[in-house]
């Protein structure tokens, strides 16, 4: 498997994540799924699943937090953090989905999309106390369990983040005819070549991609 970036840095990238959320969460006092929307809202995710040196090294996790929040455009005065002995189910959480980002190579808003952070928080028992091998494969579990529900049509739209407005206004396909092809009420198998190839088009994909096996 390809990494998004050298294993060299994945364990600072680990305790980086990690801080973010411990230090949004109980001193900023902010809900970890408000905040972790926030994350990915600011694009900063999008950086750190890349690798961008600046983002997963060049930052401290407390430094993190506050530049999502200015992305964000929420001002939030700096404040001294506390330094906890014991590390907080938050800590574990952004710890774990560091390393499971870099392992699987999804983005954080696809992992997210398909197991809430909360969800994720709930597995610190009992997977704190494993190898986190342990918890890289009961995610991968979760994850492709459902993505093996959804129709190709509508896992391509979601991992290409549109709507499917957005993609109905993109490909000219009307809105109705998506929505009957994600819900197999119309069997995607039989549409007309031209429909595959305008639906393609913004999934960034291969017309084939879109058909059921």
């Amino acid at each position: 498997m390809s990494h998004s970036y050298d294993e060299l840095y994945l364990g600072e990238a680990q305790a980086n994540l990690a801080r973010m959320l411990d230090f949004a969460v109980y001193d900023l006092h902010f809900d970890i799924t408000e905040f972790f929307d926030l994350f990915i809202a600011s694009n900063i995710a999008r950086s750190f699943g890349s690798g961008n040196p600046s983002v997963i090294a060049g930052r401290s996790g407390i430094e993190l937090a506050y530049d999502v929040l200015e992305r964000c455009g929420i001002p939030e005065e700096w404040i001294t953090p506390n330094y906890r002995f014991d590390r907080s189910e938050e800590y574990w959480t952004g710890w774990a989905l560091a390393y499971y980002q870099w392992e699987s190579g999804r983005s954080f808003s696809e992992i997210i999309r398909y197991v809430p952070i909360t969800a994720i928080q709930a597995m610190y028992q009992p997977y704190h106390e494993m190898d986190i091998s342990h918890f890289v494969d009961h995610m991968n579990s979760r994850i492709d369990t459902q993505m093996a529900d959804e129709s190709n049509l509508k896992r391509l739209r979601r991992i290409a983040n549109i709507t499917q407005r957005e993609l109905a206004k993109a490909s000219g396909v009307p809105l109705r005819t998506i929505q009957q092809y994600e819900q197999r009420q119309k069997n995607i198998n039989k549409a007309q070549a031209e429909y595959l190839m305008m639906l393609a088009s913004p999934l960034a994909c291969d017309p084939k991609d879109l058909l059921e096996k």
